[in-house]
Parts: C-alpha cells; sequence; structure tokens
C-alpha cells in the first residue's frame, strides 16, 4: 500500500514537470482614439508647430482630452510639435517614408468642360514636379468606369506623361508588376473597370487603400458627384460605403472642380465628400490657381491627434476639430465610429 502511493506520487510529479508552464497575457485597454488633422492658414499653407493644447477635439456634441500631437510629413514642424510621443498600443504614427497621393480625374472633354480640365492638369504636373523623392503617386480616372494609369511611382517623367497627354489622349497602359507600397494587390485593371460610378470607384480605392500605413491624400478632380431629383441633388447609390472605405483608409479627399460656372447642383456631391473624409472643396473659375495651391498645402503633412475615446456604446457620432489659439483651418473626417478602434 506504501509502495503504491509512493508510486501514485512519482507518477504526479512527472505530469507536473511535463506540463508547459503557465502563460501570462498582457492585455491592454485600446482608450485612444486616432484622428488625422490637416491644418491651413488663410492662403492654404500648412500651419506649423502646433501642439496638443492648439487643437479642441469633440465627439458626438463632446470634448475629449487630446493627449498628443504629432507631425507627419514632407516638410519639418518645429520640434515643439512632436515632443509628446504618441501612445505605444495605439497604432498609426509611421515613420517619415514618403507620402502617398491618388489623383483620381474625371475625364469629360465635352464642351465647356475640356478647358477647364487641360488646365487642371497641367496644374497638377507643376504639384507632382515638386514632390519629394520618396513620395509615390498613382493616377486614375473615371469616364463610364475607373481606369488605372499607374500604381503608386515616384518615375517623374511616368506621371509628368500621363498627366500632359495620358489622360486626354492616350489608354491606359497595360498592367504593370505591383510596386511598393502598391493597391495593385487589392485593386486590379479588370476590377476597375467593373466600377460604373463614382461612388463605386471610390469605395474599391478606399478598400485598395486600407492596408497602406498612414493617412492619404486622394485630388479628386471632377466637376460633379451625385444625381439630381425632384427636391434637389442627393448622393447617389452606394455613397455611405464608400464613404466608409474612405474614412477606413483614413484617405483624405480634396474635390478641385472644374466646372464653368460660379455654382451648380451637382457641386453638392463634390464637397460632401471632401467634408465627410476630412478634405475641402475648391472651385477654379475665378481664380484658376488656388485649388492647386490649397492642394500643395494639404500635401505637405497633417497631425496625428491621439485622443481619449468615449465612453457608449457602438455607432458612428459626429466628430469635430478646431483650434484653441491659432488662426487657420482644421480638416479632419467628420465622423467617428466606435467600432472601427
Amino acid at each position: 500500500m506504501v509502495r503504491a502511493s509512493v508510486l501514485t506520487l512519482a507518477l504526479v510529479a512527472m505530469s507536473a514537470q511535463q506540463q508547459p508552464p503557465p502563460r501570462y497575457v498582457e492585455t491592454v485597454d485600446v482608450t485612444s482614439v486616432l484622428v488625422d488633422v490637416r491644418v491651413l492658414d488663410d492662403r492654404g499653407a500648412p500651419l506649423l508647430g502646433l501642439e496638443q493644447s492648439d487643437f479642441q477635439v469633440s465627439i458626438g456634441g463632446k470634448n475629449v482630452r487630446v493627449q498628443s500631437a504629432a507631425w507627419v510629413g514632407g516638410r519639418p514642424a518645429p520640434i515643439e510639435a512632436s515632443v509628446d510621443a504618441a501612445p505605444a498600443h495605439v497604432p498609426g504614427v509611421q515613420p517619415r517614408s514618403g507620402r502617398l497621393i491618388v489623383f483620381l480625374i474625371e475625364r469629360n472633354l465635352s464642351k465647356g468642360y475640356a478647358y477647364g480640365l487641360m488646365r487642371m492638369l497641367e496644374q497638377s504636373r507643376a504639384v507632382v514636379r515638386g514632390l519629394a523623392s520618396d513620395d509615390r503617386v498613382a493616377i486614375l480616372s473615371f469616364d463610364t468606369s475607373l481606369k488605372i494609369w499607374t500604381d503608386f511611382t515616384n518615375d517623374s517623367a511616368v506621371l509628368d506623361h500621363i498627366l500632359e497627354r495620358g489622360v486626354l489622349h492616350e489608354s491606359p497602359p497595360l498592367a504593370r508588376g505591383p510596386l511598393a507600397p502598391s493597391f495593385a494587390g487589392r485593386l486590379d485593371s479588370q476590377t476597375a473597370r467593373r466600377a460604373s460610378t463614382m461612388e463605386r470607384a471610390f469605395e474599391l480605392i478606399g478598400w485598395a487603400l486600407e492596408p497602406l500605413p498612414g493617412a492619404k491624400t486622394i485630388a479628386f478632380i471632377s466637376h460633379a458627384m451625385g444625381r439630381m431629383n425632384l427636391i434637389g441633388t442627393a448622393p447617389s447609390a452606394g455613397y455611405e460605403k464608400a464613404r466608409s472605405a474612405l474614412i477606413d483608409a483614413r484617405a483624405n479627399v480634396f474635390s478641385l472642380d472644374f466646372t464653368p460656372a460660379d455654382s451648380h447642383a451637382l457641386a453638392f456631391g463634390l464637397q460632401r465628400v471632401a467634408i465627410e473624409t476630412g478634405g475641402f472643396y475648391a472651385q477654379s473659375l475665378d481664380f484658376p490657381e488656388r485649388p492647386m495651391q490649397w492642394l500643395d498645402g494639404a500635401i505637405a503633412g497633417y497631425y496625428v491627434l491621439f485622443v481619449d475615446k468615449p465612453e457608449g456604446s457602438t455607432g458612428r457620432r459626429d466628430l469635430s476639430v478646431a483650434l484653441t489659439r491659432r488662426q487657420g483651418r482644421a480638416y479632419a473626417t467628420a465622423t467617428y465610429s466606435n467600432s472601427r478602434q
């Protein structure tokens, strides 16, 4: 009986030695919300040197504490702008590795629109020529469907040719091998050509951009978005999916309107997609150089704010960002969704 007890104890000891040690898993509650903000002065130049105390952020109508503010961009900001490190448990602030810019061009060569489009393309060439060597540009166009002219590249000769002649007079080139960074793994030419509305085009672009790090700029050169109905203008079908995809991708749309008119009904769609994704709307009739000047300022960089996560149930809520001590305009996405953080 004693021998059996000793054997039993020995087996228990051996079993304990063979069991793996207990695992300790550290969990960290995500208590921050990331907000990308582009800030321009009244001339369209980026406002540098801002600190966390320069921003006021509200979500769902309630102010939330700004934990930190960091400048991300091609032009250096004074050191005060980035002294507060972003919380380590929240991704989003990436090392400087070049800006990602998409030119989405609505191709319309009909009478009344062709001149404005050509003028905007010429100004786009100047913007591209002023980019840094590590910036990457992709060019897409839309007429009856979405077309890919080039994936992200810094080949200035390729980009200049597309903007000067390609979009106006040629057909998109055959697909090339994916570059880095690239959205070709998610968006290819065949998939793009099946997008028969601008809303579907934006949805695909947002979905393709979402895995790439940091905020992205979409220069939307167009003259209309949405549809007319009996009571005015309204978003076309698929707009909500497009908006959500763009916000998830941290893609700010800057609507650059080349319509030869002081105002027009379908500017509503251009204005809405810009406001709701953190960009702006600019009209080129009276001041043809202004849209590209402001775009150049927006491309220069942005602030990444980390703010306290609001309490409450999931769902979409209004988000707004204002400046507290400096004169300028802050551009940020107009909505916050608790389910996305």
